[in-house]
């Protein structure tokens, strides 16, 4: 007989013992092949392992663990029982091979959908195949250990082989199980561990946790610190749309907790909706007004929508609060700078390098407000000391090229450059001003050929476009030189004709009626 233990009454909820008595006299009247699944939390199913040698001590027990993905059971099974003699094998992790099959949005995870039904994981699969050779070959029964995610997708996936089930059977928990349980998911919820979580590990803290969501016994205190944790756990993933529907399903709870606030604020900073981000730092800042990490990524939200001068005052309430908070001090410089302040922005960068001396950006960034004031000499000895932290850092070479030019120390900017683009070949700003250092040089075919590599990347590279045509004008060759003046102008009518007409790389070619007839067409 199939007992199925699913739908429980809520007001007579089944006695976890009634029902594991149930499988023990279920088990010790079978013999030869059966398939039993057992729908239990993790510690449940570890008591379980653990009682029912001593419940049927004459019955051969053995516990198959499967801590990895597989893709073929009955091979593991088969390898594990050499020498042994079984009359139950207790199989527990084979959720690891589904979750490892699972590549969907974890939003659908959480809502409970299954996706390519259609398709079906090898191991399920695999045993839909070999049914019949379990039967045949294995004279025992078998005991499946599940969480009801594994389950379902039994029924739903693998119905062949589930159908020859001898019964399933569901442990329901109990309010103190349920109370540590979520405890204990609670204290162990860290998001720097959630960064280290593999896909599959991440999968299934998901689902641990909705499993404890769902259960008649969690409490509204203890849900709403799980639906936090889901939250922080999406964030990790980067799924943060589906994160911040936890965050709000978190609020709907507990309304006063700063940090789903400040957490929602950062997932809708990260996706760009800046002004909803601000609103939740807002909330967040009620709450708890000395959040200097509130402050500060309010301005940061604020810098996002040009709103500078905000931003500012936003880090230095956070700077009031925190003195040493050296990305603070950062983007505080970044904003100064976006303002033209460049003095002021080296004074913040001064102070983020003094907080943490191993910040490449914030020297990198002290380099460009110096290189904005003229001071080159300065912004080149900063870019070197950001590549001293990070050599592979192209925006360091890249900005060091550019003041080394200005210092018309030509042959090391095309060095600098030559350094950037091995670590970003695709960069048509280093292309191009790696043929201006060239063409300083007097290098002319190597500048062209630069040039060349900025329009293969970024055809409408106007400057490129230009800067090729000075060069075939410094060569006298009217023809080419016409043709790339003609695709700047074209893209940049107006700045192109003036620039050209001024320019003393056309000295030689300003009678050709053409090149005439292309300045009034961009002047008009």
């Amino acid at each position: 007989m199939t007992l199925i233990y699913s739908h429980w009454d809520d007001d007579l909820p089944p006695d976890p013992q009634e029902v594991y008595q149930d499988l023990l006299c279920s088990l010790e009247r079978k013999t030869g092949f059966g398939l039993y699944f057992v729908q239990c939390n993790p510690v449940d199913s570890d008591r379980f392992i653990n009682q029912i040698p001593h419940d049927l001590p004459h019955k051969n027990i053995k516990i198959l663990r499967l801590v990895e993905p597989i893709d073929k059971l009955y091979q593991q099974v088969n390898s594990f029982i050499q020498g042994k003699k079984i009359d139950i094998l207790l199989i527990k992790g084979l959720e690891y091979s589904l979750y490892k099959y699972e590549k969907r949005n974890f939003g659908e995870i959480t809502e409970g959908q299954f996706i390519n039904l259609t398709k079906v994981p090898p191991i399920l699969n695999h045993l839909n195949q070999q049914r019949e050779r379990f039967r045949d070959d294995f004279p025992f029964c078998f005991v499946f250990l599940l969480r009801s995610f594994s389950l379902n997708y039994l029924i739903h996936r693998a119905p062949d082989f589930f159908d020859w089930r001898s019964g399933v059977y569901e442990l329901p928990t109990t309010p103190e199980l349920v109370e540590e349980e979520s405890r204990r998911l609670v204290l162990e919820g860290d998001y720097e561990k959630y960064l280290q979580l593999t896909p599959e590990e991440k999968i299934e803290k998901v689902l641990e946790i909705q499993e404890l969501l769902t259960d008649k016994h969690q409490t509204d205190s203890n849900k709403a610190n799980l639906i936090f944790e889901l939250g922080n756990l999406l964030y990790s993933a980067e799924e943060y749309e589906t994160a911040i529907t936890f965050y709000e399903q978190e609020l709907k709870i507990k309304p006063d907790d700063n940090y789903a606030w400040y957490n929602r604020g950062n997932s809708l900073l990260i996706l760009g909706r800046n002004e909803e981000a601000i609103l939740s730092y807002d909330q967040a800042l009620k709450i708890r007004p000395n959040d200097n990490y509130a402050w500060h990524n309010r301005g940061n939200a604020l810098q996002n929508l040009g709103r500078n001068e905000e931003a500012i005052s936003c880090y230095d309430k956070s700077l009031e609060i925190q003195p040493n908070y050296s990305y603070c001090w950062y983007y505080r410089g970044n904003a100064l700078r976006n303002l033209g302040r460049n003095e002021e922005a080296i004074l913040s960068y001064n102070q983020s390098i003094k907080f943490n001396p191993q910040d490449s950006y914030a020297w990198n960034n002290l380099g460009i407000a110096l290189r904005n004031l003229g001071r080159y000499e300065e912004a080149v000895m900063s870019y070197d000391q950001a590549l001293k932290i990070n050599h592979h850092d192209h925006y360091s070479w890249y900005n060091r090229g550019i003041a080394l030019r200005k210092l018309k120390r030509n042959e090391e900017a095309v060095i600098s450059y030559n350094q950037a683009l091995k670590i970003q070949p695709h960069d048509h700003y280093a292309w191009n001003n790696r043929g201006n250092a060239l063409d300083d040089l007097g290098r002319t075919e190597e500048a062209i050929f630069s040039y060349d590599q900025a329009l293969k990347i970024k055809p409408d590279d106007y400057y490129a476009w230009y800067n090729k045509a000075c060069c075939y004008a410094a060569q006298s060759n009217v023809e080419q030189a016409l043709e790339n003046l003609e695709q700047a102008i074209n893209l940049k009518p107006m700045e192109f004709a003036k620039m050209a007409a001024a320019d003393l790389d056309f000295l030689h070619i300003r009678g050709d009626i053409r090149f005439q007839e292309l300045i009034r067409k961009g002047m008009n």
